[in-house]
């Protein structure tokens, strides 16, 4: 099932999508269906180019963006923060071969230990081993003790999603006796994951970082693949929310 989610989405999301579509298309020309034909090319293109827009792309992920950055009081109540894990760098060369955080993984680690700094609360990081050779998690707290000189106090590395993330660390976290967590994860992942954690029975307060900036001016109408990274995050989020 998982291997399956993973195909249907890298398959049905942009950019495959509308390049499917665009296909389909072209498919009905040859079969003298030209003006449904033309309509599913006009249809996938359109809603191709209208994702690669900076302006798009920033609506959208606004609009799963549900939670503000957590409050000096909030961050008082909780008992512990865990930090979500967002992928890994496979067999990196500059690191000797080894796995080691991608760029979404680290820049949620280097939040905690921000958090961490302020509030000394124990950290717990999430994050199974997906492919490769190396648990996300693992990859995390090495991160986290060698580079940030932060404690991790739990490693959870089963977790292949979202909502694996969410069951596993309510096993560790309730058998250590906390109920209220501090949850790291990008801004706009959160509106997924929040839910999910509290269907644990955890209570949870939601600690976002790394909310998407606008561009000013022009540089809002120029296509960038960035936009469309974006576009695509939120697409999950609101696909993933739905589907949870």
């Amino acid at each position: 099932m998982f291997l399956l989610k993973k195909l249907l989405v890298a398959w049905i999301f942009p950019p495959m999508g509308p390049v499917l579509l665009t296909i389909f298309g072209l498919l009905l020309f040859l079969l003298h269906r030209r003006r449904l034909g033309f309509y599913c090319i006009v249809l996938a293109q359109s809603l191709l180019g209208l994702l690669f827009l900076p302006v798009v792309a920033a609506a959208l992920i606004h609009s799963v963006e549900r939670y503000p950055p957590i409050p000096e009081a909030g961050l008082k109540q909780a008992q512990a923060i865990v930090i979500l894990g967002g992928g890994s760098h496979y067999a990196a060369p500059e690191y000797g071969g080894e796995d080691t955080v991608s760029a979404a993984s680290l820049q949620r680690s280097r939040y905690g230990a921000w958090l961490w700094r302020q509030s000394g609360l124990p950290l717990l990081v999430s994050g199974g081993l997906v492919y490769g050779d190396k648990a996300e998690a693992e990859s995390m707290r090495a991160v986290l003790e060698a580079e940030f000189k932060v404690p991790v106090r739990w490693v959870e590395n089963r977790s292949r999603d979202s909502r694996e993330n969410a069951r596993y660390s309510a096993d560790i976290l309730k058998a250590a006796g906390v109920r209220r967590i501090a949850l790291i994860s990008h801004a706009y992942h959160l509106s997924r994951a929040v839910p999910l954690f509290e269907a644990q029975g955890l209570e949870v307060i939601p600690a976002p970082t790394m909310f998407e900036d606008e561009l000013p001016g022009i540089e809002a109408w120029l296509p960038s693949a960035e936009a469309l990274n974006q576009s695509y995050q939120a697409l999950h989020e609101w696909v993933g929310r739905f589907a949870a």
